[in-house]
Protein backbone atom coordinates (compact mmCIF):
# COMPACT_ATOMS: atom_id res chain seq x y z
CA UNK A 1 0.00 0.00 0.00
CA UNK A 2 1.86 3.20 -1.04
CA UNK A 3 -0.29 5.90 0.52
CA UNK A 4 1.79 9.13 -0.85
CA UNK A 5 -0.18 9.38 -3.84
CA UNK A 6 -3.85 9.51 -2.79
CA UNK A 7 -4.41 9.13 -6.65
CA UNK A 8 -4.33 5.72 -5.32
CA UNK A 9 -7.88 5.84 -4.36
CA UNK A 10 -8.93 4.88 -7.33
CA UNK A 11 -8.65 1.48 -6.08
CA UNK A 12 -10.93 2.69 -3.69
CA UNK A 13 -12.71 2.59 -6.52
CA UNK A 14 -12.88 -1.02 -6.52
CA UNK A 15 -10.90 -1.12 -9.88
CA UNK A 16 -8.19 -3.70 -10.43
CA UNK A 17 -4.76 -2.55 -11.27
CA UNK A 18 -5.24 -3.61 -14.82
CA UNK A 19 -9.00 -1.48 -15.21
CA UNK A 20 -7.14 2.00 -13.78
CA UNK A 21 -4.56 1.24 -16.52
CA UNK A 22 -7.10 1.04 -18.89
CA UNK A 23 -8.87 3.70 -18.20
CA UNK A 24 -5.65 6.51 -17.87
CA UNK A 25 -5.46 4.91 -21.34
CA UNK A 26 -8.92 5.84 -22.41
CA UNK A 27 -9.37 8.95 -20.52
CA UNK A 28 -10.24 12.21 -22.17
CA UNK A 29 -7.80 14.50 -23.84
CA UNK A 30 -6.18 16.89 -21.23
CA UNK A 31 -7.12 20.50 -21.91
CA UNK A 32 -6.11 23.44 -20.21
CA UNK A 33 -7.37 27.24 -20.03
CA UNK A 34 -4.58 30.37 -19.62
CA UNK A 35 -6.16 32.34 -16.48
CA UNK A 36 -4.13 34.64 -16.71
CA UNK A 37 -2.86 36.50 -13.04
CA UNK A 38 -5.32 34.84 -10.82
CA UNK A 39 -6.05 36.76 -7.78
CA UNK A 40 -6.05 35.04 -4.26
CA UNK A 41 -8.26 35.92 -1.35
CA UNK A 42 -5.20 36.90 0.74
CA UNK A 43 -4.52 39.42 -1.97
CA UNK A 44 -1.32 37.39 -3.73
CA UNK A 45 -1.43 36.74 -7.05
CA UNK A 46 -0.73 33.45 -9.03
CA UNK A 47 1.15 34.35 -12.31
CA UNK A 48 0.83 32.92 -15.29
CA UNK A 49 -1.94 30.46 -13.87
CA UNK A 50 -3.60 27.84 -16.26
CA UNK A 51 -6.09 25.38 -15.26
CA UNK A 52 -6.72 22.08 -16.86
CA UNK A 53 -9.38 20.32 -16.59
CA UNK A 54 -11.19 16.92 -19.08
CA UNK A 55 -14.90 16.55 -19.91
CA UNK A 56 -16.56 13.50 -20.54
CA UNK A 57 -19.69 13.14 -22.50
CA UNK A 58 -21.73 15.51 -24.66
CA UNK A 59 -22.97 18.34 -23.48
CA UNK A 60 -27.19 18.82 -24.60
CA UNK A 61 -28.41 21.81 -26.69
CA UNK A 62 -29.11 23.87 -23.42
CA UNK A 63 -26.52 23.03 -21.48
CA UNK A 64 -28.84 21.31 -18.80
CA UNK A 65 -26.79 18.36 -18.60
CA UNK A 66 -23.30 19.58 -16.82
CA UNK A 67 -21.78 17.91 -13.65
CA UNK A 68 -18.58 19.24 -11.95
CA UNK A 69 -16.21 17.26 -10.39
CA UNK A 70 -13.79 18.48 -8.01
CA UNK A 71 -10.76 16.73 -7.38
CA UNK A 72 -9.20 15.50 -3.99
CA UNK A 73 -6.34 15.91 -2.37
CA UNK A 74 -3.49 14.97 -4.90
CA UNK A 75 -5.87 13.75 -7.38
CA UNK A 76 -5.86 14.98 -10.65
CA UNK A 77 -8.50 14.89 -14.20
CA UNK A 78 -6.53 11.65 -15.12
CA UNK A 79 -7.17 10.03 -11.78
CA UNK A 80 -11.15 10.46 -11.68
CA UNK A 81 -11.08 9.02 -15.35
CA UNK A 82 -11.35 5.54 -14.01
CA UNK A 83 -14.34 6.21 -11.90
CA UNK A 84 -16.25 8.52 -14.14
CA UNK A 85 -16.14 5.89 -17.24
CA UNK A 86 -16.99 3.00 -15.31
CA UNK A 87 -19.89 4.38 -13.98
CA UNK A 88 -19.00 3.00 -10.42
CA UNK A 89 -20.24 6.29 -9.01
CA UNK A 90 -23.16 7.35 -11.37
CA UNK A 91 -24.42 6.16 -14.42
CA UNK A 92 -22.39 9.32 -16.90
CA UNK A 93 -24.03 8.51 -20.21
CA UNK A 94 -27.38 11.39 -19.38
CA UNK A 95 -24.67 13.53 -18.25
CA UNK A 96 -21.69 15.82 -19.26
CA UNK A 97 -18.77 15.98 -16.76
CA UNK A 98 -16.48 18.64 -16.41
CA UNK A 99 -13.75 17.53 -14.15
CA UNK A 100 -11.58 20.19 -12.83
CA UNK A 101 -8.08 20.05 -11.54
CA UNK A 102 -7.91 21.82 -8.56
CA UNK A 103 -5.16 24.00 -7.73
CA UNK A 104 -1.85 23.05 -6.19
CA UNK A 105 -2.22 19.22 -8.13
CA UNK A 106 0.37 19.66 -10.34
CA UNK A 107 -1.76 19.75 -13.38
CA UNK A 108 -3.15 23.53 -12.65
CA UNK A 109 -0.64 25.73 -11.56
CA UNK A 110 1.05 24.93 -8.84
CA UNK A 111 4.82 25.16 -6.61
CA UNK A 112 5.68 22.38 -9.01
CA UNK A 113 5.09 23.59 -12.51
CA UNK A 114 5.14 27.54 -11.80
CA UNK A 115 8.51 28.65 -13.69
CA UNK A 116 7.77 32.78 -12.19
CA UNK A 117 6.60 31.48 -8.64
CA UNK A 118 8.67 28.10 -8.21
CA UNK A 119 8.51 26.10 -5.20
CA UNK A 120 8.17 27.69 -1.87
CA UNK A 121 7.75 31.19 -3.76
CA UNK A 122 4.23 30.08 -4.75
CA UNK A 123 1.74 31.92 -3.61
CA UNK A 124 -0.77 29.51 -0.51
CA UNK A 125 -4.50 29.59 -2.10
CA UNK A 126 -7.29 28.38 -0.06
CA UNK A 127 -10.39 26.28 -1.03
CA UNK A 128 -12.25 29.35 -1.79
CA UNK A 129 -9.87 29.94 -4.33
CA UNK A 130 -9.95 26.33 -5.81
CA UNK A 131 -13.62 27.48 -6.43
CA UNK A 132 -13.20 30.75 -7.45
CA UNK A 133 -10.89 29.47 -10.56
CA UNK A 134 -13.39 26.53 -11.27
CA UNK A 135 -16.05 29.48 -11.61
CA UNK A 136 -13.98 31.47 -13.76
CA UNK A 137 -13.03 28.64 -15.91
CA UNK A 138 -16.91 27.91 -16.34
CA UNK A 139 -18.01 31.30 -17.36
CA UNK A 140 -15.60 33.06 -18.91
CA UNK A 141 -13.70 30.38 -20.76
CA UNK A 142 -16.37 27.66 -21.24
CA UNK A 143 -19.17 29.50 -21.38
CA UNK A 144 -21.38 27.51 -18.97
CA UNK A 145 -23.54 29.89 -16.51
CA UNK A 146 -24.84 27.17 -14.93
CA UNK A 147 -24.17 23.42 -13.84
CA UNK A 148 -27.22 20.56 -12.83
CA UNK A 149 -24.16 19.23 -9.90
CA UNK A 150 -21.32 19.99 -8.67
CA UNK A 151 -19.48 16.84 -6.82
CA UNK A 152 -16.17 15.80 -5.31
CA UNK A 153 -14.74 13.17 -2.59
CA UNK A 154 -12.56 14.68 0.13
CA UNK A 155 -11.33 18.06 -0.62
CA UNK A 156 -13.62 17.65 -3.71
CA UNK A 157 -16.49 16.98 -1.20
CA UNK A 158 -15.08 20.40 0.80
CA UNK A 159 -15.14 22.17 -2.45
CA UNK A 160 -18.37 21.08 -3.51
CA UNK A 161 -19.46 22.77 0.33
CA UNK A 162 -17.64 25.87 -1.09
CA UNK A 163 -19.36 26.20 -3.97
CA UNK A 164 -23.09 25.75 -2.40
CA UNK A 165 -21.81 28.59 -0.34
CA UNK A 166 -19.48 30.97 -2.76
CA UNK A 167 -22.20 30.25 -5.61
CA UNK A 168 -25.48 29.37 -4.00
CA UNK A 169 -27.00 29.66 -7.48
CA UNK A 170 -25.31 28.21 -9.68
CA UNK A 171 -25.89 24.38 -8.92
CA UNK A 172 -29.20 22.57 -8.80
CA UNK A 173 -27.59 20.28 -6.01
CA UNK A 174 -24.50 19.79 -4.33
CA UNK A 175 -23.01 16.42 -3.41
CA UNK A 176 -20.21 16.41 -1.15
CA UNK A 177 -18.88 12.98 -0.48
CA UNK A 178 -16.79 12.35 2.69
CA UNK A 179 -16.34 16.59 2.70
CA UNK A 180 -17.29 19.07 5.41
CA UNK A 181 -18.43 22.43 5.71
CA UNK A 182 -16.15 23.51 8.01
CA UNK A 183 -12.99 21.54 9.80
CA UNK A 184 -13.20 20.08 13.74
CA UNK A 185 -10.33 20.11 15.51
CA UNK A 186 -9.39 16.51 15.02
CA UNK A 187 -9.47 17.13 11.23
CA UNK A 188 -6.83 20.10 12.39
CA UNK A 189 -4.63 17.94 14.42
CA UNK A 190 -4.36 15.21 12.05
CA UNK A 191 -3.53 17.79 8.83
CA UNK A 192 -1.34 19.70 11.15
CA UNK A 193 0.42 16.69 12.09
CA UNK A 194 0.51 15.77 7.75
CA UNK A 195 2.31 19.32 7.66
CA UNK A 196 4.72 18.37 10.27
CA UNK A 197 5.63 15.32 8.86
CA UNK A 198 6.95 17.40 5.72
CA UNK A 199 8.36 20.39 6.96
CA UNK A 200 10.15 17.87 9.58
CA UNK A 201 12.04 15.67 6.59
CA UNK A 202 15.83 16.97 6.24
CA UNK A 203 15.07 16.09 2.30
CA UNK A 204 12.39 18.05 2.16
CA UNK A 205 15.02 20.99 2.55
CA UNK A 206 11.96 24.27 3.44
CA UNK A 207 10.76 23.39 -0.23
CA UNK A 208 13.99 24.00 -1.84
CA UNK A 209 14.66 20.66 -2.73
CA UNK A 210 16.39 19.22 -6.15
CA UNK A 211 14.40 15.66 -6.21
CA UNK A 212 10.97 14.74 -4.57
CA UNK A 213 11.80 14.19 -1.07
CA UNK A 214 10.47 10.97 0.67
CA UNK A 215 7.97 11.28 3.25
CA UNK A 216 7.54 8.07 5.48
CA UNK A 217 6.04 9.79 7.69
CA UNK A 218 3.56 11.22 5.77
CA UNK A 219 2.97 7.75 4.67
CA UNK A 220 2.51 6.44 7.70
CA UNK A 221 0.08 9.05 9.10
CA UNK A 222 -2.35 8.47 6.19
CA UNK A 223 -1.49 4.57 6.38
CA UNK A 224 -3.11 5.06 9.77
CA UNK A 225 -6.02 7.40 9.34
CA UNK A 226 -7.28 6.33 6.07
CA UNK A 227 -8.80 3.31 6.96
CA UNK A 228 -10.65 3.26 10.70
CA UNK A 229 -9.03 0.89 13.42
CA UNK A 230 -11.35 -2.22 12.74
CA UNK A 231 -10.73 -2.05 8.81
CA UNK A 232 -7.01 -2.04 9.33
CA UNK A 233 -6.89 -4.62 11.39
CA UNK A 234 -9.21 -7.19 10.25
CA UNK A 235 -6.95 -5.97 6.58
CA UNK A 236 -3.95 -6.74 8.12
CA UNK A 237 -3.29 -9.67 10.37
CA UNK A 238 -0.36 -9.65 12.99
CA UNK A 239 1.49 -12.09 10.92
CA UNK A 240 1.55 -9.65 7.82
CA UNK A 241 2.17 -5.97 9.95
CA UNK A 242 6.03 -5.92 8.87
CA UNK A 243 4.99 -6.02 5.14
CA UNK A 244 2.66 -3.55 5.16
CA UNK A 245 4.40 -1.21 7.51
CA UNK A 246 7.40 -1.50 5.17
CA UNK A 247 5.40 -1.09 2.01
CA UNK A 248 3.50 1.86 3.70
CA UNK A 249 6.79 3.65 4.43
CA UNK A 250 7.69 3.22 0.64
CA UNK A 251 6.16 6.64 -1.82
CA UNK A 252 4.39 5.45 -4.91
CA UNK A 253 6.99 5.75 -7.98
CA UNK A 254 4.76 8.80 -9.11
CA UNK A 255 4.38 10.33 -6.16
CA UNK A 256 2.72 14.14 -6.20
CA UNK A 257 5.09 17.12 -5.33
CA UNK A 258 6.05 17.60 -1.82
CA UNK A 259 5.14 21.40 -2.06
CA UNK A 260 2.02 20.84 -3.98
CA UNK A 261 0.85 18.11 -1.35
CA UNK A 262 1.47 20.81 1.40
CA UNK A 263 0.20 23.54 -0.25
CA UNK A 264 -3.35 21.77 -0.63
CA UNK A 265 -3.11 20.46 2.93
CA UNK A 266 -2.77 23.95 4.01
CA UNK A 267 -5.60 25.33 2.00
CA UNK A 268 -7.91 22.29 3.91
CA UNK A 269 -6.72 23.56 7.20
CA UNK A 270 -8.13 27.24 6.26
CA UNK A 271 -11.52 25.60 4.81
CA UNK A 272 -14.69 27.21 6.40
CA UNK A 273 -17.82 27.95 4.36
CA UNK A 274 -18.81 30.35 6.90
CA UNK A 275 -15.43 32.24 7.29
CA UNK A 276 -15.60 32.13 10.88
CA UNK A 277 -19.11 33.26 11.55
CA UNK A 278 -21.98 30.87 12.35
CA UNK A 279 -23.10 28.23 9.74
CA UNK A 280 -26.52 28.38 11.04
CA UNK A 281 -26.12 31.58 9.08
CA UNK A 282 -24.60 30.65 5.97
CA UNK A 283 -27.30 27.12 6.14
CA UNK A 284 -30.26 29.01 4.81
CA UNK A 285 -28.14 31.25 2.20
CA UNK A 286 -27.62 28.14 -0.09
CA UNK A 287 -29.67 27.58 -2.83
CA UNK A 288 -29.60 24.05 -4.54
CA UNK A 289 -29.85 21.00 -2.84
CA UNK A 290 -27.45 19.90 -0.74
CA UNK A 291 -27.28 15.86 -0.64
CA UNK A 292 -23.73 15.16 1.57
CA UNK A 293 -22.35 11.65 2.20
CA UNK A 294 -20.29 10.46 4.82
CA UNK A 295 -18.55 7.58 6.45
CA UNK A 296 -19.81 6.96 10.24
CA UNK A 297 -15.82 5.80 11.19
CA UNK A 298 -14.05 8.36 9.27
CA UNK A 299 -10.49 9.20 10.28
CA UNK A 300 -9.56 11.73 7.51
CA UNK A 301 -12.73 14.09 7.63
CA UNK A 302 -14.92 13.70 10.63
CA UNK A 303 -18.50 13.86 9.39
CA UNK A 304 -20.48 15.48 12.45
CA UNK A 305 -20.30 19.06 10.47
CA UNK A 306 -21.85 17.84 7.76
CA UNK A 307 -24.67 15.80 9.35
CA UNK A 308 -25.11 18.53 11.43
CA UNK A 309 -24.85 21.28 8.45
CA UNK A 310 -27.54 19.05 6.37
CA UNK A 311 -29.86 19.32 9.78
CA UNK A 312 -29.52 22.65 9.37
CA UNK A 313 -31.33 22.79 6.14
CA UNK A 314 -34.11 20.18 7.34
CA UNK A 315 -32.16 17.65 4.86
CA UNK A 316 -30.48 14.96 5.31
CA UNK A 317 -26.81 13.49 5.36
CA UNK A 318 -26.52 10.04 3.63
CA UNK A 319 -24.32 8.43 6.60
CA UNK A 320 -22.34 5.49 5.16
CA UNK A 321 -22.44 2.35 8.25
CA UNK A 322 -19.06 0.64 7.07
CA UNK A 323 -15.83 0.68 8.97
CA UNK A 324 -13.65 1.25 6.12
CA UNK A 325 -13.09 4.95 6.94
CA UNK A 326 -12.16 7.64 4.63
CA UNK A 327 -12.23 4.96 2.62
CA UNK A 328 -15.55 3.87 2.17
CA UNK A 329 -16.47 3.89 -1.57
CA UNK A 330 -14.21 1.09 -1.31
CA UNK A 331 -16.74 -0.76 0.87
CA UNK A 332 -20.17 0.78 0.02
CA UNK A 333 -19.74 1.68 -3.35
CA UNK A 334 -23.63 0.34 -4.44
CA UNK A 335 -25.02 2.09 -1.70
CA UNK A 336 -23.36 5.24 -2.40
CA UNK A 337 -24.35 5.23 -6.02
CA UNK A 338 -27.87 4.56 -5.19
CA UNK A 339 -27.23 8.03 -3.63
CA UNK A 340 -25.98 9.73 -6.13
CA UNK A 341 -28.42 8.72 -8.69
CA UNK A 342 -30.92 9.78 -6.68
CA UNK A 343 -29.59 13.05 -6.12
CA UNK A 344 -28.86 13.42 -10.13
CA UNK A 345 -32.76 13.20 -10.65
Amino acid sequence: MHVRRISSILCTFALSASAVSAAYAAAPQQQFADMGELQLENKATISDCSIGYRTFGTMNADKSNVILFTTWHTGTSRDAAGMLQSGALFDPAPWYVIVVDALGNGVSCSPSNSKAQPGPAFPQFSVRDMVASQHKLLTEKLGIKHVHAVMGYSMGGMQAFQWAASYPGFMDVAIPIAGTPRLTSSDMLFLRIVEKSVLDEPAYAGGRYARNPPLPMYNLLFAMNFDSPAHRSARTAPKDFEKFFRESLVSDPDATDANNSLWQIRAVLGHDIAQGGKLEETAPRIKARLVPINAAQDHVVNPAPAIAFAKLRKEEATVLDTDCGHAALRCAMPAMKAVVEKALR
